[in-house]
């Protein structure tokens, strides 16, 4: 079994979708990046990877490569879950959570879950997903952006 840790922030800003576990969640702000932004799945993968110390998502796909910009973390979370099958090993669990004063992301959570557990082939019950807030203190809690936190645990492939 390998422990894998994971962690990404993005700011807020207006006229860009608020993406979060593939999810475009309802709200007047989005987060910034080159991708879509999604928080969430960004620190699983970083878990993902350091698990295996593979690095971070950033050496695997730069913010200056063209080919990434406004893609799909969905789509960078099912290319990161094959590069850990290659190596022999699969998603045993994933714990994370997502840091924001608003917007509330409870309605959303299932689905979010749902989108994860079918990007790296696992039963959604091996996918927890919390939110919550920061009592409106820090960069969260005044609304300036969202954080996203993971540990993955990743096990031996069986042949």
């Amino acid at each position: 079994m390998r422990i894998g840790n994971g962690f990404d922030v993005h700011r807020l800003e207006q006229g860009r979708p608020l993406i979060m576990g593939g999810v475009e969640i309802p709200y007047d702000k989005g987060l910034l990046g080159h991708s879509d932004a999604d928080v969430l799945v960004h620190s699983i993968m970083d878990g993902m990877l350091g698990a295996l110390a593979l690095g971070d998502i950033g050496q695997h796909f730069p913010d200056s490569d063209p080919q990434y910009k406004g893609i799909s973390s969905i789509s960078l979370l099912e290319k990161v879950n094959k590069l850990i099958l290659n190596y022999g090993y699969k998603v045993g669990n994933i714990d994370s959570i997502i840091c924001a004063q608003n917007p509330k992301f409870a309605p959303h959570i299932n689905k979010m879950r749902e989108n994860i557990s079918q990007a790296i082939g696992v039963d959604v019950k091996q996918v927890s997903v919390k939110a919550t807030t920061t009592e409106k203190l820090g960069f969260e809690g005044r609304g300036e952006g969202i954080s996203a936190y993971a540990v993955v645990i990743l096990e031996e492939e069986t042949k």
